[in-house]
């Protein structure tokens, strides 16, 4: 039997945004309050794509400044960088040998990046789902929270903790992991084509809302958010093919900790002028803070280096004591 303990990672991309604080770092909130947690800046992640070394350092600071600002304790949870904690490494080796080429050929994420010059991709975009399973099973993780969109990937890090179980003879030494998907948490999409999830890298900034906006800023993205002609509607059904709809809705409900159905009852038959000024009154209040907060850590680099290198002695702690076993079943050996 495992020990419950939750893992999860985020990639410092910097400049957070509504869509990365409501459909992960509110729920991270919420589940330090149930679980044992550990929350990793995937910073192996982020080099699958370049980056410029001096972004990349000064994002990982800020994604621990959000952490902490959207209300993470940094004494309650484990919070480090990937790159502090070696195993993480020296399993994703392992798991290359345990993983097969199919499985990885299948994920559609590694596909949609990639696009269609795949064979100029780099192998770290094609094999970095076996890291991904190291990142949580190096910890003997039982539970990620995932989004709609990383459900296949944790399939795959069953598949592997399955394999690896049955390879060696050692069962039920990984832990097969269980999503939590909380019914509450959003896909949220942009403001400008509700199709496409909201995200850093669109073209237009009035597609998001970033985490550091001011509340004139905030005001005049939402008014400026696309919608439709017609009313809100007074049941689900009604949001049916109305995308851009649906996600501000959903926005709303997310953000004030409701059911779209309460949504729906309270501004159904209302235009989305009335509506608009309301969600944006919830954002301002829940965000803004936030955004005030990020900045003032940010002004005290040592208090996040500090974090930083405490959470990453705790995480390497844990994880080298694993590594040590998962080596012994192996039949690999250190003489250092």
């Amino acid at each position: 039997m495992h020990k419950t303990r939750v893992f999860s990672g985020v990639q410092p991309t910097g400049n957070l945004h509504l869509g990365n604080y409501l459909g992960a770092i509110k729920n991270f909130v919420d589940l330090q309050n149930k679980f044992e947690c550990i929350y990793c800046i995937v910073d192996l992640h982020a080099i699958t794509n370049r980056q410029n070394p001096k972004e990349l350092k000064s994002n990982i600071l800020e994604t621990v400044a959000t952490f902490i600002a959207s209300g993470l304790n940094p004494e309650k949870n484990i919070i480090f960088n990937q790159a502090s904690v070696a195993a993480h490494s020296e399993l994703a080796w392992i798991f290359n040998c345990v993983a097969r080429i199919g499985w990885l050929n299948r994920m559609t994420q590694f596909k949609e990046k990639a696009g269609a010059n795949k064979e100029n991709a780099s192998v770290g975009l094609l094999v970095y789902p076996n890291l991904m399973a190291a990142d949580i099973l190096i910890y003997k993780a039982t539970h990620v929270p995932v989004g709609e969109d990383q459900k296949q990937h944790l399939e795959l890090t069953r598949d592997i903790a399955k394999k690896f179980n049955n390879d060696f003879n050692c069962k039920d030494y990984f832990p097969i992991v269980e999503p939590l998907i909380s019914k509450e948490v959003s896909r949220v999409m942009s403001l400008r084509d509700g199709k496409k999830k909201m995200s850093k890298s669109e073209n237009s900034d009035y597609s998001r809302i970033n985490l550091k906006d001011d509340k004139d800023l905030i005001d005049q993205k939402i008014k400026k958010s696309k919608t439709d002609a017609a009313s809100i509607p007074s049941e689900i059904n009604g949001l049916k093919n109305r995308d851009e709809a649906a996600n501000l809705i959903s926005i709303y409900a997310s953000i004030n900790n409701i059911r779209v159905e309460q949504v729906l009852k309270e501004f159904g038959g209302k235009n989305f002028s009335t509506f608009k000024s309301k969600l944006s009154e919830s954002i301002i209040e829940k965000i803004c803070p936030i955004g005030k907060e990020i900045k003032k850590l940010l002004k005290d680099t040592n208090y996040l280096y500090n974090i930083l290198e405490k959470g990453s002695k705790k995480a390497d702690l844990i994880a080298k004591i694993n590594l040590k076993e998962i080596y012994q079943i192996v039949g690999l050996t250190k003489f250092t």
